[in-house]
C-alpha cells in the first residue's frame, strides 16, 4: 500500500525486511506453509508453526513457502525438541531469516543463530524476561499480554507493552487481543514498533481450520475465554467450552488422560521412547517439573489437534486471545492486513491534525 502512513515504517519492517510491522504468529496446526506464505506475501511476516511437524514435514513446509512467495518468513521452533540442534543446523544452512520460539530459548541457541545472520525473536510474559533475553542478545521480543490466546501470561497487554518498551532497546511487538488498526496504533503508542496475532489470522481464509471450527469462534463472545491451567499444567487461554469445564472438573482423571494423548503426539512428532525419557528428564532438571506436569505439558498439542485439523471441538480445545468476539468473517489474509493497514494509517494522519475546536 502506497499510502501508508510513515509512522508504520518501523525498526520491525527493517529487521524483518518487511513492508508493514505485522506478525503471524506460529500456531500449532494452524500456522502452516500456506497461511505463512499468504501473510509474508501480504507484506507483513508469517511464522510456520514447526512444534508439531517432524523435521521431514518442515523442510517440506519451508519449500512449499518458497514455491509461494519469495518474501521474508520464519520459523517457531520447540526448544525441548530432541532433534532441536539439527533443525537449527538446517534452518541456519537453508537460508531461514527469522526464528522464533515456541519456549523460552536458551543462551547457546540465540547465539548461534545470531553468530550465523538469523533474526531470533522470543515471546516473553513479564519485563523482567523480556530484560533477561535481551541480555542474550535477541534482536527483537514479543510482549503478550494476557489477553491473548493459548499459553499466556497474568499482565494486561496495556500494562505489559508499556513496561517492556522501557526496560529493553531492542524492538518490541505487543501481542494479546489485538485484531485491527486501532490496536496497531495503540500499540505504537505503548512504545511497541509492530504487532503479532494469532486469532485474528487462524480466522482468515488462508487458515485450514474446518469451517465448523471458525463458527464457532465467530459465535463467541469476548467473555467467553477461560484462563486455565487443567489443559497442561501452564495458564493457557481457550474457549471455554464444556469440554475444558469439564477438565477443570475431572481432576482425578485428568492425569491418564494427559499420559495418553502425550504418548499419541510423540508418536505423531516421530520422537523415540529414548528420546521422550531425555526430555522429560532434561524439563524436570531445568523446569522444576513433575512426572505429572510433563505429561501434561504434552497434552496440549492433541487436544489443539482434535479441533484444529479434525474438526471436532466437542472433545478438543480452542486456543484463543479475547479478540475473538470481535471479529466476524475470514477474509483472505491480504485484505486483513490492508483493512488493518489503512485504518491505521486514517487514525495516525487524523491525530496529526491540529483540533480547530
Amino acid at each position: 500500500m502506497s499510502n501508508s502512513h510513515p509512522r508504520l515504517h518501523t525498526r520491525i519492517c527493517d529487521l524483518f525486511g518487511i513492508a508493514y510491522p505485522i506478525v503471524q504468529t506460529g500456531m500449532g496446526w494452524v500456522s502452516t506453509a500456506r497461511l505463512t506464505a499468504a501473510t509474508s506475501a501480504a507484506g507483513g511476516i508469517g511464522f510456520l508453526a514447526t512444534a508439531t511437524q517432524t523435521f521431514d514435514e518442515m523442510k517440506e513446509s519451508v519449500a512449499q513457502i518458497r514455491e509461494k512467495t519469495d518474501k521474508p518468513f520464519g520459523i517457531n521452533v520447540r526448544t525441548d525438541a530432541p532433534d532441536i540442534e539439527d533443525r537449527l543446523d538446517w534452518s541456519i544452512k537453508s537460508g531461514i531469516k527469522v526464528v522464533s520460539f515456541a519456549q523460552a530459548p536458551k543462551p547457546d541457541m540465540v547465539k548461534k543463530l545470531k553468530d550465523s545472520g538469523v533474526v531470533t525473536i522470543p515471546t516473553i510474559a513479564a519485563r523482567r524476561h523480556a530484560e533477561k533475553v535481551a541480555e542474550w542478545g535477541v534482536d527483537a521480543v514479543i510482549a503478550q499480554g494476557s489477553e491473548g490466546g493459548g499459553h499466556t501470561g497474568e499482565v494486561p497487554t496495556a500494562v505489559l507493552v508499556p513496561q517492556v518498551t522501557s526496560a529493553v532497546d531492542i524492538p518490541v511487538l505487543a501481542a494479546g487481543g489485538i485484531t485491527d488498526g486501532k490496536g496497531l496504533v495503540a500499540s505504537l503508542a505503548w512504545g511497541a514498533e509492530g504487532i503479532a496475532m494469532g486469532t485474528r489470522f487462524l480466522l482468515s481464509a488462508e487458515s485450514g481450520v474446518p469451517q465448523n471450527v471458525k463458527q464457532a469462534y465467530f459465535d463467541s463472545a469476548v467473555t467467553d475465554t477461560v484462563r486455565t491451567r487443567a489443559i497442561d499444567g501452564v495458564p493457557q487461554r481457550v474457549i471455554n467450552t464444556a469440554m475444558v469445564q469439564g477438565l477443570e472438573s475431572a481432576k482425578i482423571l485428568r492425569f491418564p488422560r494427559a499420559m495418553l494423548n502425550a504418548i499419541k503426539f510423540r508418536r505423531l512428532t516421530e520422537t523415540s521412547f529414548s528420546d521422550l525419557l531425555r526430555e522429560g528428564l532434561s524439563m524436570r532438571k531445568n523446569q522444576n517439573l513433575t512426572w505429572s506436569q510433563i505429561a501434561l505439558a504434552a497434552n496440549a498439542p492433541m487436544l489443539t489437534k482434535a479441533t484444529m485439523v479434525e474438526g471436532n471441538h466437542q472433545i478438543g480445545i480452542m486456543p484463543t486471545g479475547v479478540g475473538l468476539g470481535v471479529i466476524e468473517s475470514a477474509p483472505p489474509v491480504e485484505l486483513i492486513i490492508q483493512s488493518i493497514v489503512t485504518e491505521a494509517s486514517e487514525i495516525l494522519s487524523e491525530l496529526n491534525q491540529p483540533n480547530m475546536n
